[in-house]
């Protein structure tokens, strides 16, 4: 059965290029820390991915503070920025929300956007020393975010901003300067590199109290040595992803002739996000009276993957926080599907997903009572 996968979102599929590299940087041995030969070489691997990674970013080598992944370098901006009054979407991912439980969330509005005017208030309500962290690409709907707009808006009240862009990088351009926030989050498998791997991004004087302390690596901002492989397969994932962005944008097209048929198929269906500026990769849709999970099994079968919600909240049953943010009932949002597209997405995989989601319509609307089609069928 020919398998499509559809779940670039919760993790892209690790590039050749990438996989070379990370092998090649196994066979290093030495701690980058070490002074002799062998740390040199190694820590040569570790600087030439932190050039990589700026440079997806518009920004300095120096200021790149490599991390575990997304979730530590979220935490790190959030709990290590020095502010006491922190401010979050209301569509951020869990490893922003749990990692500021008690931070005030900004509301957002009915197309995913956040609601800057709602921002101005908050903002206005309290001089304390101040964090908003606003994510740019939203991981579920796509919907991108007005982060330099939010970015003007906390600069007139003297507050830091940081950006969850894990889902952005390599689907739109980045600029680190452009974007006016002092803090930016990647991750390398969002964008075909290795697991366990990724940055926090720093504006130009910017610094942090480290949560992970022991030695001085990464100029004090991140104990711990450094994952030598996973840093070299960061780098090149970096430089495939700046290279192949035009390529990236181009899933637009596909992406839209998918809900367009969906669309005809069930007019009642939602598409979340639909109204607004979003990655040209994800969607985010709703099969009425019919569970996510139903729906993600039954594809699973057919041989698609796709996903509910955020792959970070695996196992939860409660409605996606995003959706609900944007003012879906709780039946909607129990009943909406993401589809995300990637850099190994072929036009075979949207034919292969609509096929199957009309499938599964028409029997669930019972309109088809005949037995679910062989596996083999869905190509």
């Amino acid at each position: 059965m020919q398998q499509h996968y559809m779940d670039f979102n919760a993790t892209a599929p690790i590039r050749p290029e990438v996989i070379e590299a990370v092998t090649k940087a196994l066979s290093t041995v030495g701690n980058p820390s070490s002074v002799h030969g062998f740390g040199r070489s190694a820590r040569r691997l570790v600087e030439d991915a932190r050039r990589s990674v700026a440079a997806l970013v518009g920004g300095r080598s120096q200021d790149v503070v490599f991390t575990s992944g997304g979730t530590e370098a979220n935490n790190i901006a959030l709990k290590g920025s020095g502010r006491e009054r922190l401010l979050v979407g209301a569509g951020e991912h869990d490893s922003v929300l749990q990692a500021a439980p008690d931070a005030i969330r900004v509301p957002l509005n009915a197309d995913g956007t956040l609601d800057l005017e709602r921002l101005e208030h908050l903002l206005a309500a309290s001089a304390a020393p101040a964090l908003l962290s606003v994510m740019l690409g939203n991981n579920e709907t796509g919907v991108i975010q007005p982060v330099s707009e939010a970015a003007a808006i906390a600069r007139r009240h003297g507050v830091m901003v940081h950006c969850d862009a894990v889902q952005a990088a390599g689907k739109m351009p980045l600029d680190i300067a452009a974007l006016d926030v002092d803090m930016l989050t990647l991750s390398a498998h969002k964008i075909g590199g290795p697991q366990g791997v990724g940055a926090l991004v720093l504006a130009p004087g910017v610094e942090l109290k480290p949560l992970l302390r022991g030695g001085g690596q990464e100029r004090r901002r991140r104990a711990g040595t450094e994952n030598v492989a996973g840093c070299a397969g960061f780098g090149v994932a970096a430089d495939l992803a700046a290279a192949q962005l035009t390529k990236a944008q181009s899933l637009a097209s596909w992406r839209d002739e998918m809900e367009r048929k969906i669309s005809v198929v069930s007019p009642a269906s939602k598409i979340y996000g639909q109204e607004a500026l979003r990655l040209p990769n994800t969607t985010c849709v709703t099969m009425p009276d019919v569970a996510a999970e139903t729906q993600v099994m039954a594809l699973d079968l057919a041989g698609i993957a796709v996903s509910s919600g955020s792959a970070c909240s695996s196992g939860k049953v409660q409605p996606s926080h995003v959706l609900k943010a944007m003012g879906a009932s709780d039946e909607d949002a129990a009943n909406a599907i993401r589809i995300s597209l990637g850099w190994s997405s072929e036009a075979e995989d949207i034919e292969a997903f609509v096929k199957a989601w009309t499938a599964l319509f028409h029997r669930h609307a019972g309109r088809d009572t005949s037995p679910a089609a062989p596996a083999s069928s869905v190509a």
